[in-house]
Protein backbone atom coordinates (compact mmCIF):
# COMPACT_ATOMS: atom_id res chain seq x y z
CA UNK A 1 0.00 0.00 0.00
CA UNK A 2 2.69 2.25 0.74
CA UNK A 3 3.98 1.71 -2.67
CA UNK A 4 0.25 2.79 -4.58
CA UNK A 5 0.33 6.27 -2.18
CA UNK A 6 3.79 7.03 -3.63
CA UNK A 7 3.25 6.88 -7.11
CA UNK A 8 0.34 8.86 -6.54
CA UNK A 9 2.07 12.01 -5.04
CA UNK A 10 4.47 11.39 -7.74
CA UNK A 11 1.84 12.14 -10.77
CA UNK A 12 0.31 14.99 -9.04
CA UNK A 13 4.03 16.51 -8.53
CA UNK A 14 4.72 15.96 -12.04
CA UNK A 15 1.31 17.11 -13.83
CA UNK A 16 2.49 20.15 -10.99
CA UNK A 17 5.55 21.38 -12.63
CA UNK A 18 4.33 20.74 -16.29
CA UNK A 19 1.09 23.17 -15.36
CA UNK A 20 4.42 25.80 -13.87
CA UNK A 21 5.93 25.25 -16.88
CA UNK A 22 3.02 26.27 -19.09
CA UNK A 23 2.52 28.95 -16.95
CA UNK A 24 5.85 30.36 -17.35
CA UNK A 25 5.44 30.24 -20.92
CA UNK A 26 2.55 32.33 -21.04
CA UNK A 27 3.26 34.83 -19.03
CA UNK A 28 6.48 35.41 -20.73
CA UNK A 29 4.50 35.78 -24.22
CA UNK A 30 2.45 38.20 -22.47
CA UNK A 31 5.20 40.03 -21.25
CA UNK A 32 7.07 40.48 -24.13
CA UNK A 33 3.37 41.56 -25.75
CA UNK A 34 2.92 44.24 -22.97
CA UNK A 35 6.79 45.43 -23.48
CA UNK A 36 6.40 45.49 -27.26
CA UNK A 37 3.02 47.75 -26.84
CA UNK A 38 4.36 49.99 -24.13
CA UNK A 39 7.40 51.31 -26.56
CA UNK A 40 4.67 51.56 -29.50
CA UNK A 41 3.10 53.77 -27.18
CA UNK A 42 5.94 55.53 -25.95
CA UNK A 43 7.30 56.51 -29.07
CA UNK A 44 4.19 57.54 -30.76
CA UNK A 45 3.84 60.05 -27.26
CA UNK A 46 6.98 61.51 -28.20
CA UNK A 47 6.19 61.66 -31.78
CA UNK A 48 2.70 63.51 -30.66
CA UNK A 49 4.67 66.02 -28.17
CA UNK A 50 7.13 66.74 -30.86
CA UNK A 51 4.45 67.67 -33.43
CA UNK A 52 3.16 69.77 -30.26
CA UNK A 53 6.18 71.89 -30.08
CA UNK A 54 6.12 72.18 -33.92
CA UNK A 55 2.27 73.51 -33.90
CA UNK A 56 2.83 75.77 -31.35
CA UNK A 57 6.26 77.67 -32.61
CA UNK A 58 4.32 77.55 -35.92
CA UNK A 59 1.12 79.35 -34.27
CA UNK A 60 3.83 81.65 -32.75
CA UNK A 61 5.68 82.30 -36.17
CA UNK A 62 2.00 83.13 -37.11
CA UNK A 63 1.08 85.28 -34.80
CA UNK A 64 4.18 87.22 -35.55
CA UNK A 65 3.73 87.68 -39.42
CA UNK A 66 0.28 88.83 -38.91
CA UNK A 67 1.16 91.58 -36.08
CA UNK A 68 4.10 92.83 -39.05
CA UNK A 69 1.52 92.68 -41.57
CA UNK A 70 -1.01 95.39 -39.33
CA UNK A 71 2.02 97.11 -38.66
CA UNK A 72 2.87 98.01 -42.12
CA UNK A 73 3.07 101.47 -42.99
CA UNK A 74 4.32 100.96 -46.64
CA UNK A 75 4.29 98.53 -49.34
CA UNK A 76 4.84 94.81 -48.64
CA UNK A 77 7.25 93.41 -51.14
CA UNK A 78 8.22 89.75 -51.71
CA UNK A 79 11.00 88.76 -53.62
CA UNK A 80 11.67 84.97 -54.66
CA UNK A 81 15.29 83.95 -54.73
CA UNK A 82 17.26 80.67 -55.60
CA UNK A 83 17.79 79.57 -52.03
CA UNK A 84 13.69 81.04 -51.02
CA UNK A 85 10.96 83.39 -50.37
CA UNK A 86 12.14 87.12 -49.05
CA UNK A 87 9.23 88.96 -47.62
CA UNK A 88 10.35 92.96 -46.68
CA UNK A 89 7.56 94.17 -44.38
CA UNK A 90 8.24 98.53 -43.65
CA UNK A 91 6.92 100.03 -40.39
CA UNK A 92 8.01 103.46 -38.51
CA UNK A 93 11.50 103.78 -38.62
CA UNK A 94 12.04 100.04 -39.44
CA UNK A 95 11.87 96.98 -41.69
CA UNK A 96 10.96 93.36 -41.01
CA UNK A 97 12.22 91.06 -43.55
CA UNK A 98 11.38 87.31 -43.23
CA UNK A 99 13.52 85.03 -45.18
CA UNK A 100 13.34 81.39 -45.74
CA UNK A 101 16.86 79.75 -46.64
CA UNK A 102 17.92 76.21 -46.38
CA UNK A 103 14.73 75.33 -44.69
CA UNK A 104 14.51 78.18 -42.03
CA UNK A 105 12.61 80.62 -41.53
CA UNK A 106 14.31 84.15 -40.04
CA UNK A 107 12.84 87.11 -38.95
CA UNK A 108 15.34 89.96 -38.72
CA UNK A 109 14.88 93.49 -38.55
CA UNK A 110 16.82 96.11 -40.55
CA UNK A 111 18.66 99.20 -38.78
CA UNK A 112 18.78 96.78 -35.79
CA UNK A 113 20.55 94.04 -37.98
CA UNK A 114 18.80 91.65 -35.28
CA UNK A 115 17.76 87.78 -37.09
CA UNK A 116 15.84 85.56 -35.16
CA UNK A 117 15.02 81.82 -36.03
CA UNK A 118 11.34 81.27 -35.94
CA UNK A 119 10.94 77.64 -37.67
CA UNK A 120 13.90 75.65 -38.40
CA UNK A 121 12.12 72.85 -40.24
CA UNK A 122 10.12 74.32 -42.97
CA UNK A 123 9.02 72.27 -46.07
CA UNK A 124 7.04 75.22 -48.01
CA UNK A 125 6.66 78.86 -47.53
CA UNK A 126 4.10 80.85 -48.96
CA UNK A 127 3.77 84.30 -48.60
CA UNK A 128 1.51 86.38 -50.96
CA UNK A 129 -0.76 89.62 -51.40
CA UNK A 130 -4.32 88.02 -51.46
CA UNK A 131 -6.69 91.65 -52.58
CA UNK A 132 -10.29 91.55 -51.72
CA UNK A 133 -11.84 94.69 -52.77
CA UNK A 134 -10.74 97.44 -51.43
CA UNK A 135 -8.41 95.43 -48.79
CA UNK A 136 -5.27 94.54 -49.09
CA UNK A 137 -5.01 90.92 -47.80
CA UNK A 138 -1.96 88.72 -47.48
CA UNK A 139 -1.86 85.20 -47.07
CA UNK A 140 0.99 82.72 -45.49
CA UNK A 141 0.52 79.34 -46.38
CA UNK A 142 3.14 77.15 -44.41
CA UNK A 143 4.17 73.76 -44.69
CA UNK A 144 6.42 72.20 -41.94
CA UNK A 145 8.95 68.88 -42.01
CA UNK A 146 7.38 66.37 -39.65
CA UNK A 147 10.01 65.24 -37.31
CA UNK A 148 8.78 61.63 -36.79
CA UNK A 149 6.64 59.78 -39.08
CA UNK A 150 4.48 58.12 -36.44
CA UNK A 151 2.42 61.27 -36.67
CA UNK A 152 0.97 60.90 -39.81
CA UNK A 153 -0.23 64.25 -39.11
CA UNK A 154 0.34 66.90 -42.03
CA UNK A 155 1.50 70.43 -40.91
CA UNK A 156 0.22 72.60 -42.52
CA UNK A 157 -1.06 75.80 -41.79
CA UNK A 158 -2.73 79.52 -43.15
CA UNK A 159 -2.05 82.32 -41.85
CA UNK A 160 -4.27 85.55 -43.13
CA UNK A 161 -3.58 89.12 -42.42
CA UNK A 162 -5.14 92.61 -43.24
CA UNK A 163 -3.19 95.72 -43.19
CA UNK A 164 -4.57 98.95 -42.13
CA UNK A 165 -4.32 101.08 -44.81
CA UNK A 166 -4.01 100.06 -48.84
CA UNK A 167 -0.65 101.10 -49.55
Amino acid sequence: MKLKTYAVRYRLAGISLIECLVYIAVFSILLGVGTAAFFFCWDHTKAVAYATGDIESALRAGENWRADIRSATGSISVETTALGQVVTIPEIGKEVVYRLANGELRRQTVPEGVSHLLLPRVKNSQMQSAPRGSVSAWRWDLELIERRRETHLPLLFTFEAVTPNPP
